[in-house]
């Protein structure tokens, strides 16, 4: 019992990866938690299972867990992103040298 619970805790982030994509939309909504004058004009905001970013330049970015495993990694394009994670937690947010934790 205690191997399929230590199974299941590190098969969960991996199929989540498999199924989380990074999407274009209009709008970011709420607060941003980041200051976009100290991170190059990148703002991150979190709602309801979802984390957004707004970028003015195309940017890498990772999404891990409080863990350290990879939930996402993608390039995103100028403009504003989300990733719906449907999932409670915190993670790590990860876009060259500024690192943001998202409570979801």
């Amino acid at each position: 019992m205690v191997i399929l619970a230590m199974i299941m805790a590190f098969a969960a982030p991996v199929a989540m990866s498999a199924r989380a994509q990074w999407r274009e939309v209009n709008q970011a909504q709420g607060r941003s938690l980041t200051d976009p004058r100290q991170t190059d004009g990148i703002e991150i905001f979190q709602r309801s299972g979802t984390i957004t970013i707004r970028t003015q330049r195309p940017i890498q970015v990772k999404v891990f867990t409080i863990l350290g495993q990879l939930v996402s990694q993608a390039n995103l394009p100028v403009g504003t992103s989300e990733l719906k994670l449907n999932t409670r937690g915190i993670f790590l947010v990860k876009i060259g040298n500024i690192t943001q934790k998202v409570a979801l």
